[in-house]
């Protein structure tokens, strides 16, 4: 507890110092006790340097990048862009950090009413699964989902993409398909048709060969295009134009 209160005390302090170089026009949309409040619980004797790479997430507390993301919802967004939600998600269920069967079992009840909600809004879903892969895909099959979804940060687990395809959902490959100890990587890659590919990095964490180890960022995605174009054998251009279209397809999106 200590430790997390000590990082948003710290996140208040880069808070303060990047709202520095702000146009003072989007700092004065944000209420005065607001501003006061970071103020006031900030880690004085932290210090934080803005760079250019402040701003690329690579020297940002984790802390810092939710708040910033929370004051541009708040403050900053206009109003097309408060209203252009996309898709439902992450949503699914993770037995990795829940081993009680009656909490799983309301993570199993929350996963259904979130699908419920996507349909209800026609909305696709982003789905997140850890070590709970039979119980994801009974629940889909058992709840179909209308406008389908992507398996964001897909696990390399067979059954999951060949079922998630036949369900008409997308796979998303982050880094550790570029892991030298992944010994299936290539033939999931294979498992999947090029119109239903996706990439990601899952930033900050699972940082991708041969920067794996150190704190990812989303500029690293070139290193998990650059595995499936090698395994696809395609050009890195065309695993870019590839995942593009697929985006803009599955989240109807238009650019």
């Amino acid at each position: 507890m200590e430790k997390t209160k000590d990082k948003v005390s710290c996140a208040y302090k880069e808070i303060y110092e990047i709202l520095k170089i702000f146009p003072k026009e989007l700092v004065d949309r944000i209420p005065k006790y607001k501003l006061d409040y970071i103020k006031q619980n900030m880690n004085e004797s932290y210090e934080y340097n803005i760079t250019k790479e402040t701003f690329d997430g690579k020297t940002m507390l984790d802390e810092t990048a939710a708040i910033l993301a929370i004051l541009f919802r708040d403050y900053w967004a206009t109003e097309k862009q408060k209203n252009k939600i996309v898709a439902i998600g992450e949503i699914g269920l993770d037995y990795y950090w829940e081993k009680d069967e009656k909490m799983r079992e309301l993570q199993r009840k929350a996963f259904i009413k979130q699908i419920e909600l996507a349909n209800k809004l026609k909305l696709p879903i982003v789905i997140h699964t850890r070590e709970a892969i039979m119980d994801t895909l009974e629940i889909l099959k058992q709840n179909p989902v209308d406008k389908k979804g992507v398996f964001h940060c897909c696990p390399q687990n067979r059954e999951l993409i060949k079922e998630g395809l036949k369900l008409g959902f997308y796979i998303s490959f982050a880094g550790p398909i570029t892991f030298k100890n992944s010994k299936n990587a290539v033939e999931m890659i294979n498992l999947v048709p090029n119109d239903r590919i996706l990439i990601e990095t899952d930033s900050p964490y699972l940082a991708p060969e041969p920067v794996r180890g150190t704190r990812n960022t989303p500029s690293n995605v070139k290193f998990v295009a650059q595995k499936i174009a090698d395994v696809k054998g395609l050009t890195l251009e065309n695993v870019e134009k590839i995942t593009f279209e697929n985006t803009k397809r599955i989240l109807k999106m238009s650019f």
